[in-house]
Order: structure tokens, then C-alpha cells, then sequence
């Protein structure tokens, strides 16, 4: 999905994004039950962050909450960070074939090297060739590290400067910072833990 190839900034080697999604009238019998069998892999890969945009993210909501509100119309998304969370990911759901669509988004080469070694060819591959145009009116690149991990632009630029002015004053945590931000990206997309690592190279004076 589009919404997850524009992340900016550094450590983009621990972000990879996973969807689960179906198609009204097509594949959607049985939705609640199979997406229960996703959030059973999700969970025992340690996914840093999922959630279904109705109910919201794991990192500010249960997972009891999660599950008891799984519909036909919902669409679970979450976060890894690291290529062997990926490679179990994509090994599951291949072995469960739910007939569902599995999307995940990440660095290309590892995603398409992670989908080969574990004997999937990939349907669709969708990437982002950058940003054109007035680019000098954009959010520095420390912003939109942080604001473009949540692909619906939940989290504001100005909220992500403040948060982040804070962190370096040592006002707050990255920790706490990252918690804040993920919980207002419903899709579950967010990556706290990066945002975390992020803000701690901010505060150090270290650049994106």
C-alpha cells in the first residue's frame, strides 16, 4: 500500500511494515476468525506495534481489545523491526493460505531477498522514487522521519518538533515521545521503537 513507502530518515533497516487486507464480496468470509490467526503470528514474531484502525494501535489499546472488535471490515496492520520478524512473517502466512492479501513494505532489496528465500513470488511491487517539487517547503528531515512512519500524516509536523525539542532538552524520554506519536497513528503502522532510536540520535545531535 502506498501509504507505507514514504519513510524518511535513517535505521530504515528496522521498519518494515505488514498489512493483511480483503475485498468486499471476494475473499471476505470468515474475516474475524482468520485475522485471529494473524495476530497469533504477529504476536509470537513480538510485532512492535499492529493494530486495526477502528479499534486502534496495540502500543495504547489490549490486545484483548483488538480481538474482541474484529469484523468483516477489518484491516490489521503493524511493524517489525528486523529482517527475521519479515522472513518468519511472510513464512507463516504462506503456510496458513488464507486467502487473504499480504502486503509488507520495507527496503527493497530485503523485502523482495526475504520473499524469495522463503519461495514467494511477490503479485505487485510499488515503490517511492522520492519527493518533487517545492521540497524547501518541507518539514526538516528530522520531522519527517518521525511523521512520515504514520503514511496517513496523523501526526503533525509541529507536534513531532516539539516532541522532539523536548527530548533534547531532556524534558522527556524517546521512549515516552515514541509511545505518544505511535498512539495517535491508528493504522498501527508507526514504529516506536525506531522513532525511539530516532530520537535518541537527535538529542545527541546526531542528523537523520
Amino acid at each position: 500500500m502506498t501509504h507505507s513507502l514514504h519513510r524518511f530518515g535513517q535505521l530504515q533497516e528496522q521498519d518494515f511494515v505488514w498489512q493483511v487486507y480483503h475485498a468486499k464480496g471476494i475473499n471476505d468470509v470468515n474475516i474475524p476468525e482468520k485475522l485471529a490467526l494473524v495476530l497469533n503470528v504477529v504476536k509470537k514474531l513480538g510485532s512492535e506495534n499492529f493494530g486495526d484502525v477502528k479499534t486502534g494501535p496495540i502500543v495504547c489499546t489490549s490486545e484483548e481489545i483488538i480481538r474482541s472488535r474484529l469484523t468483516v471490515q477489518s484491516r490489521l496492520r503493524g511493524v517489525f523491526t528486523s529482517r527475521a520478524q519479515l522472513m518468519g512473517f511472510l513464512q507463516h502466512m504462506k503456510e496458513l493460505d488464507l486467502g487473504l492479501s499480504v502486503i509488507v513494505a520495507g527496503k527493497l532489496d530485503e523485502v523482495l531477498t526475504a520473499c524469495k528465500e522463503v519461495g514467494l513470488i511477490p503479485h505487485t511491487v510499488n515503490y517511492s522514487i522520492g519527493v518533487f517539487g517545492r521540497v524547501d517547503l518541507l518539514p526538516s528531515e528530522e520531522v519527517l522521519s518521525i511523521t512520515s512512519m504514520c503514511g496517513h500524516h496523523m501526526i503533525a509536523a509541529a507536534l513531532a518538533e516539539k516532541l522532539i525539542a523536548r527530548v533534547k532538552a531532556g524534558k522527556l524520554s524517546p521512549e515516552e515521545a515514541a509511545k505518544r506519536l505511535a498512539c495517535l497513528c491508528p493504522c498501527g503502522i508507526f514504529n516506536p521503537v525506531r522513532a525511539s532510536m530516532l530520537l535518541s540520535v537527535f538529542s545527541k545531535g546526531g542528523e537523520s
